[in-house]
């Protein structure tokens, strides 16, 4: 493979088409697309300040590196990538991309990050911004940490693990959720989705888990959560008091205690949810 080393690379297109290349501390600056088209191209410990620095490639490795804000909309239309141990300043990254890693990273300004994506996998990544993960299929995350509203909305298959998520209405209009072992506050979670599943997770919510066809939680707390569950079908087993639960239409509800529970008979069958409190 070909080397370049601390290049400071600036104009459009800078290495358009480039094949089978190794850059090292090299910066990317003053020019839209430098690796446009790009493919089997691996790059250590450099910077990109522009816009638009991969699209249309395949088969790319970064390192230690850096996305500064400018280098927006940085990653669309490509393939097989792997990210490790980096900073992604710039947002509106990572549009209509396939086979996408990213160990080990930073994402201090993720808006509209990760739209129209497949085969994401997600290992010690923070990210903060709005509307993440939008239309994306096939993720799995592990140890994320998410400040941001709106996430995953329209996801499908996903599966995530040891996370903290602060984020207003995510998992909205989703098929096949699954979070272990992780901490989730925000409004509104959950609505319009199929199959969605949490394990051993935390979660704080007004308004949580509403609209749902399928949900199923096990051992889970519900921490400052009102007005759950409307319009769901629900098996979920609470290992803590629900503060209250709005007109349920299926399945069945265990919990410590449930402070308050609303049942409008005109709206909702009651007979079709089994609702059951361990401190009586």
């Amino acid at each position: 493979m070909k080397v370049i080393k601390q290049q400071y690379l600036t104009g459009e297109r800078a290495l358009f088409k480039a094949r089978d290349l190794k850059i090292y501390d090299t910066i990317f600056d003053d020019g839209e697309s430098p690796l446009k088209e790009s493919c089997g191209i691996e790059i250590y410990n450099s910077m990109f300040k522009w816009k638009y620095p991969l699209w249309y490639s395949y088969n790319i490795k970064v390192d230690s590196s850096t996305w500064f804000e400018m280098a927006r909309s940085g990653v669309w239309y490509t393939k097989n990538i792997e990210v490790n141990n980096c900073t992604i300043e710039a947002p509106k990254n990572f549009r209509r991309c396939f086979n996408v890693t990213i160990n080990n990273t930073n994402m201090p300004n993720a808006n509209e990050t990760f739209w129209s994506c497949g085969n994401i996998k997600l290992n010690n990544v923070f990210a903060k911004g709005d509307y993440f993960g939008m239309n994306s299929v096939n993720i799995r995350a592990d140890n994320f940490t998410l400040c941001g509203n709106y996430a995953f909305d329209g996801g499908k298959n996903i599966e995530i693990h040891n996370a903290k998520m602060l984020s207003k209405d995510s998992f909205w209009n989703c098929k096949n959720v699954t979070v272990y072992d992780s901490f989730i506050s925000g409004e509104y979670l959950g609505w319009n989705s199929q199959n969605l599943k949490f394990i051993n997770c935390t979660i704080e919510s007004l308004q949580g888990m509403c609209y749902i066809d399928n949900i199923q939680m096990i051992n889970c707390k519900l921490i400052n959560t009102t007005l759950a569950f409307e319009y769901s079908s629900v098996d979920a087993d609470i290992c803590s008091k629900i503060d209250s639960v709005f007109n349920p239409t299926s399945g069945q509800i265990i919990a410590d205690e449930i402070g308050e529970l609303i049942i409008e008979k005109d709206k909702i069958d009651p007979s079709k949810t089994i609702i059951k409190c361990r401190n009586k």
